[in-house]
């Protein structure tokens, strides 16, 4: 029997070239793109059985001139890249890797947390700049310094990588609460009240939204929303852009009704130049980058291979409804 061709659509992200393809190469003729655009999807998963893709948009229009696919792994936790209703229909498997980064999207939550407290990197763009040099005192500060401690997170949807978030919050002495996602669960957690959502969104001085992306969250951080929360609170997102209704999270900022935001994902990514919170003083961005420590993505390659092996064993694995 020939060895089944398995095609990796956009492998680039989550291997760079730190990593090795040599455990996926063993299970199958191995065909790699660092990159692959929509319109090319077809054309480069034709003759393929196993499809590995990331952010490459497998829809069902892809998935009905695919005759020879059977199994569609994601090398990420959320599936909403591919269409399901058609992969079922065609039984093909659908996998995901489960929790492979809760510790690194939550130790870079925390990250964000501490920098809306602390300002470190205006601190030290300051001093590069000469400011220290300048000035007449031995310390200076281009902001209010505030603790963590005794404050409150509130954080929206409790699964892996919230309640990690949750347990790093406890260490920093924070008062956490909880509000259930919508489609989800309550959980119980030491050190954690569950509460409504508007009673958290009231209370919180920290907002850190840990949600899939589905119809009942999209949007779900609109502008009633927004009026909701304390001035002086920061709205923390980490999971995914559409989350947020973008442009009711820019006009709060500019009008000042809250402190600011510390994202880590956008709506569309790359965001296109004029994103309406590209470039706003209170709003801070990192490129999508909680999910790619080291150590989460050799965790996740793992897992993906291991997913692909035991489908190819007749067992599958994380297999998405």
């Amino acid at each position: 029997m020939s060895a089944p061709k398995i095609t990796v659509l956009d492998g680039y992200t989550l291997n760079p070239g730190d990593l090795s393809w040599a455990p996926l190469e063993a299970l199958g003729a191995v065909t790699l793109y660092e990159r692959t655009p929509l319109e090319l999807v077809v054309q480069r998963s034709s003759d393929a059985r196993i499809l590995i893709t990331n952010k490459a948009v497998i829809s069902a229009a892809a998935i009905a001139e695919l005759p020879q696919l059977r199994y569609i792994g994601v090398t990420a936790t959320g599936t909403n890249i591919v269409d399901k209703a058609a992969a079922r229909e065609r039984g093909i498997v659908v996998t995901n890797v489960p929790s492979y980064g809760a510790d690194s999207v939550a130790e870079h939550t925390l990250s964000l947390m501490l920098e809306a407290a602390k300002h470190l990197g205006s601190h030290t763009a300051a001093v590069r700049a000469g400011g220290w040099a300048r000035q007449p005192d031995f310390s200076f500060s281009v902001g209010e310094i505030r603790l963590l401690a005794q404050r409150t997170l509130g954080i929206v949807g409790l699964g892996a990588i919230g309640r990690r978030v949750a347990e790093l919050a406890r260490a920093f002495k924070m008062s956490i609460l909880a509000a259930r996602r919508p489609g989800g669960s309550t959980p119980s957690l030491d050190g954690v009240r569950w509460c409504e959502l508007a009673e958290l969104v009231e209370r919180a001085d920290f907002l850190s939204l840990h949600c899939p992306l589905t119809e009942q969250t999209q949007g779900m951080v609109n502008a009633a929303l927004l009026a909701q929360m304390r001035p002086k609170a920061v709205l923390i997102n980490t999971s995914r852009g559409g989350l947020i209704d973008e442009a009711a999270l820019a006009e709060a900022l500019r009008a000042g009704r809250i402190a600011g935001a510390y994202l880590d994902v956008l709506s569309a990514e790359p965001p296109p130049a004029d994103h309406p919170l590209v470039g706003l003083a209170n709003c801070w961005i990192t490129p999508h980058i909680a999910w790619a420590s080291l150590e989460a993505r050799t965790r996740l390659l793992e897992v993906a291979v291991d997913n692909v092996r035991a489908f190819l064993a007749g067992t599958p694995t994380n297999v998405v409804p």
